[in-house]
């Protein structure tokens, strides 16, 4: 074969043919994988394996951490990150990032807590917080989506930009004093169902589970659906799989990209507000860090850093993981500063993990650096 000859002359039409069926077979594979093979390809599956796991073997060595209890403050704290994380899996699968929702919560927390302590309804409130939280999310979405702008910087500007606007308002101090419809509030963030005997119906042995966990189960649900079963979504993943090819098409992307750091905004309000009627008060410094253990949540949870793929379960899933860890490290008397070390080592094996699903393993990457052949 000479240097300017075709590869398609020189090979064998045989051959040619030969690898064009292995091709199509690859693709009519891919194709024909059903819900359930694709369900135990997921990395979400897998950590909800390695879950079960872990809770087996700490209620077997501490009995204490399978008690009702313990499953209900565990529930509860890692609900509000899994809100988070539903609307940081919509940012990443567009291939971007959010790292403002900590700041937002923080934000959002000291209006209504302002309007509750100038004895405003709560559903003024909480509807002046949501919309200063969207109004974050929509100065994400548009610098982002319509500037240009790479969405670590912008967020990373708002991460500032709303924590500052926090404090300045709140004056550096703790809001409490809520006025007439403080029962409201706190009732909204510290309710549990179902209730155990006497005051409910159900057993000693069952969680009541708070009012956290039962928002994040029907915002999981609807997320859910929308990335299955609607058009919204179809586009969501196209955007993150190859954004020109997208704009291409007719996806219109910068609204798309937009409305994703929107919602981003909208659940990080909607936790803090629950936390806010839980704790009973707001303070400028809620949310601080959350945006990490948000997105270590989501990655862990399957999320691709680059775009193209997440998924409602893996949010919720990754969520649980983390927050099982801390309390198991708590429970088996470990210092609580060694949590940082296990989420990161957790966070770099879960990008591992996707690297391997996506087809560019690790062992493909070393063979490539020691032959001098970067892949």
């Amino acid at each position: 074969m000479t240097p300017s000859q075709p590869m398609s002359q020189a090979m064998p039409a045989a051959e040619l043919r030969e690898q064009d069926h292995a091709a199509i077979a690859d693709i009519v594979g891919i194709k024909e994988q059903t819900l359930f093979q694709r369900f135990l390809a997921s990395q979400a599956f897998w950590v909800a394996i390695a879950l079960f796991v872990l809770v087996v073997f700490m209620t077997w060595l501490e009995p204490s951490f399978g008690t009702s209890s313990n499953v209900t403050n565990i529930t509860r704290n890692f609900a509000p990150i899994a809100i988070m994380g539903l609307g940081m899996t919509v940012v990443l699968i567009t291939g971007g990032i959010d790292l403002s929702v900590g700041s937002v919560m923080g934000l959002v927390a000291i209006v209504a807590g302002l309007l509750l302590t100038w004895h405003q309804p709560w559903y003024v409130a909480f509807g002046a917080g949501l919309l200063a939280g969207l109004a974050c999310g929509a100065f994400n979405g548009f610098f982002v989506a319509y500037v240009g702008m790479p969405s670590f910087v912008v967020t990373l500007g708002m991460l500032s930009i709303a924590r500052s606007l926090a404090v300045v308002l709140s004056g550096n101090q703790m809001l409490y004093q809520f006025g007439p419809d403080a029962p409201i509030v706190k009732a909204i963030g510290q309710a549990k169902w179902p209730l155990r005997e006497p005051a409910g119906w159900a057993p000693a042995w069952m969680p009541e589970f708070s009012s956290h966990f039962w928002v994040m189960v029907v915002l999981a649900l609807i997320v859910g659906f929308w990335f299955n079963f609607t058009a919204w979504a179809r586009h969501l993943f196209a955007i993150g799989g190859n954004e020109n090819a997208a704009r291409m098409t007719g996806v219109p992307v910068d609204w798309i990209k937009f409305q994703a750091y929107v919602f981003s905004a909208f659940t990080a309000s909607i936790a803090s507000l629950l936390l806010l009627g839980y704790s009973g008060s707001a303070i400028n410094a809620m949310g601080t860090g959350y945006e990490l253990r948000v997105i270590a949540g989501t990655v862990i949870g399957g999320a691709s850093l680059m775009g193209g793929y997440g998924t409602a379960f893996g949010a919720v899933i990754g969520a649980a993981f983390l927050e099982v860890i801390r309390n198991a490290l708590l429970m088996a008397g470990i210092d609580s500063n060694w949590q940082g070390a296990f989420v990161g080592g957790f966070i770099i094996l879960a990008v591992l993990l996707g690297m391997q699903t996506s087809g560019r393993s690790l062992r493909g990457m070393l063979e490539g650096m020691f032959s001098g052949k970067h892949k």
